[in-house]
């Protein structure tokens, strides 16, 4: 009898999954398949392995298999032809390009390009750490807004806004409907000066995990921007969620910038 040749594999690719309770496996091999097609390991029309080959290169089942295969393919990136194999495809978005749009014309692309749902407007008062970043007294009222962005039927991204509650008569559902909330503050006579970035990492709560449509304690990268007015004073407090498997963030840092703030750091959060 022959013996079983060996799967070939991917450059890179891992079959070390983790098997500790509460890591689901065609979670899991989907994030290392996915991954592969994003480096260009599996070319543009290639096939990826065959379900019987995933099985034993990964040691998981057929329905683990197909469930992460059925992923991607519900992501647009691979598309199954019975009887011939799992193909890879084109990129939508035709790989990474450079990030030309200024802040405020990227934001006005990005209202033209999506569709804008709003779930939540009020004026309440400011959770503490808003209080302070706007420069509000405790317990200041603060207009809350909270609004999902999709494409199509693809949710793309979950945003909350803490403004001045002086501008609230003006950012009601409908406006918000009809115009970008930065659009409705400019209109209000104000100039941005400055905006203040950070970027991290978040586990998927119920909320999110809801609107996105992911799994609960998906990774998601949280962009958190702080808007001040030319007089150096906080216009708006803007969160923006994400899921990497939909979208990414483009910066470009010029030469004059490389040597200022603009270029960014890392803050660590270290409990001695």
């Amino acid at each position: 009898m022959r013996s079983e040749q060996a799967v070939p594999k991917p450059p890179g690719m891992t079959i070390a999954l983790q098997r500790s309770p509460g890591t689901a496996l065609h979670r899991q091999l989907y994030i290392v398949l996915r991954d592969q097609i994003v480096r260009g390991s599996f070319h543009v029309d290639a096939a990826i392995p065959k379900e019987a080959d995933l099985e034993r290169m990964f040691g998981v089942s057929r329905i683990t298999v197909r469930r992460a295969v059925a992923d991607l393919e519900s992501h647009g990136l691979v598309r199954k032809v019975p009887g011939k194999g799992t193909f890879v495809l084109a990129r939508k978005d035709g790989g990474r390009r450079e990030a030309t749009l200024p802040l405020l014309e990227a934001l006005k692309r990005q209202a033209k390009d999506t569709k804008v749902q709003v779930l939540l407007v009020e004026t309440v008062p400011a959770p503490g750490d808003i209080a302070l970043l706007l420069e509000l007294e405790p317990n200041g009222l603060a207009h809350h807004i909270v609004r999902l962005r999709s494409a199509g039927k693809m949710p793309l991204m979950v945003t909350e806004a803490w403004v001045q509650a002086k501008w609230a008569a003006d950012i009601t559902h409908d406006s918000l409907l009809k115009k970008a909330l930065f659009e409705i503050i400019i209109s209000k006579g104000v100039e941005f000066g400055k905006v203040v970035q950070e970027f991290s990492a978040i586990a998927a709560a119920p909320q999110h995990a809801s609107l996105l449509k992911t799994d609960v304690g998906t990774p998601l990268i949280k962009v958190t921007r702080l808007f001040y007015d030319i007089e150096d004073r906080p216009a708006y407090h803007l969160t923006t969620v994400v899921t990497p498997e939909r979208t990414r963030l483009l910066m470009e840092i010029p030469a004059s910038a490389i040597n200022t703030l603009s270029a960014g750091s890392y803050q660590h959060t270290v409990l001695v």
